[in-house]
């Protein structure tokens, strides 16, 4: 299952863009990536680097608190680089695999720079969630969602205390949970958690303003008040592991949730195109990272061959 879970995922993406070109037409496609212009790129650039800061800056917040050294500088740098690497990859998470693999290795415990990750996106989906909720709260159709969300979370509560009780029963597993909930208990903190909870909100604000921008740009005219619901859900189910740089669910989400509010189907699957090439437009910067990254790779290759070769030239000398 592991082998072709990774290929299922892209074909059941796949299968949910045809289903929907199919159903709604290509025009609504082709109207997404014409809809955008050199305001929206510019819109998509400012807020990327605005919820890239905030984002990174939770990172930080938390991998000190776990006792792993981490400047802002380079969590901007690493941020942008995995937010790349997600959108243009169909697993959607092996940049923050990496980033998190290789500040574990800077830092000398791999094991807690994993953890410090896990925790810098897992504190952000909680918060996204509880803003999730709040706005169901005031919603007038709140109460079937809010029911329906209640049964889902029970479930997925479940699922994970059965999941945590199977694993205990195993030692590289076991050690695992306790390495985890003792530095989740870390994070507990005071001067830890309303930073975290802080920069969190702030960088949802940031993808609703990018949401926003995404449906202005697609021809919406909806209100701030009708978006708001429909935009925090499209949050939620983007976090759905069955994407092709994050296309795929949020465009069916959307389209239904359009349809619904009256809003017109086609016009949340254009919405959804226009939000998924801005947010690729946003993370951009991180080709700039990449670059610069393998250059200075290249050229630290090339100093310890040089120092090799004098090494190995002194050796000779010295033979002689």
């Amino acid at each position: 299952m592991k082998k072709f879970w990774p290929w299922l995922r892209l074909v059941l993406a796949v299968a949910i863009l045809v289903g929907l070109g199919l159903r709604l037409g290509t025009g609504a496609f082709l109207d997404g990536l014409r809809a955008i212009d050199a305001f929206s790129v510019t819109a998509a650039l400012a807020i990327g680097l605005v919820t890239t800061v905030l984002s990174a800056g939770r990172w930080v917040v938390v991998a000190r608190r776990l006792g792993l050294s981490l400047s802002l500088r380079t969590a901007v740098s690493d941020y942008y680089r995995a937010q790349l690497v997600n959108a243009v990859l169909p697993a959607g998470v092996l940049g923050d695999v990496h980033r998190a693999v290789n500040h574990g290795r800077e830092s000398g415990d791999v094991g807690r720079g994993v953890r410090a990750v896990f925790f810098e996106r897992f504190a952000g989906q909680v918060v996204l969630v509880g803003i999730g909720l709040a706005v169901l709260l005031t919603h007038p159709a709140a109460g079937l969602d809010l029911d329906l969300d209640a049964t889902t979370a029970g479930l997925v509560a479940a699922g994970l205390a059965v999941a945590a009780v199977a694993g205990w029963r195993v030692k590289p597993v076991r050690r695992v949970l306790v390495n985890t909930l003792a530095d989740g208990i870390r994070l507990l903190s005071l001067k830890t958690w309303p930073a975290v909870i802080g920069l969190s909100a702030a960088a949802v604000a940031g993808y609703v303003a990018m949401f926003v921008v995404a449906a202005r740009a697609a021809g919406s005219q909806a209100s701030i008040t009708q978006l708001a619901p429909v935009v925090v859900l499209a949050l939620l189910i983007m976090a759905i592991p069955v994407n092709i740089g994050g296309f795929g669910p949020r465009e069916a989400f959307l389209a239904v949730a359009f349809g619904a509010a009256g809003l017109g189907a086609q016009q949340g699957f254009t919405t959804g195109i226009v939000y998924g090439v801005l947010a690729l437009v946003a993370a951009l910067p991180g080709a700039v990272v990449l670059f610069l990254s393998r250059r200075a790779e290249a050229e630290e290759v090339e100093v310890v061959a040089e120092r090799l070769g004098q090494s190995r030239e002194q050796e000779l000398a010295l033979a002689r």
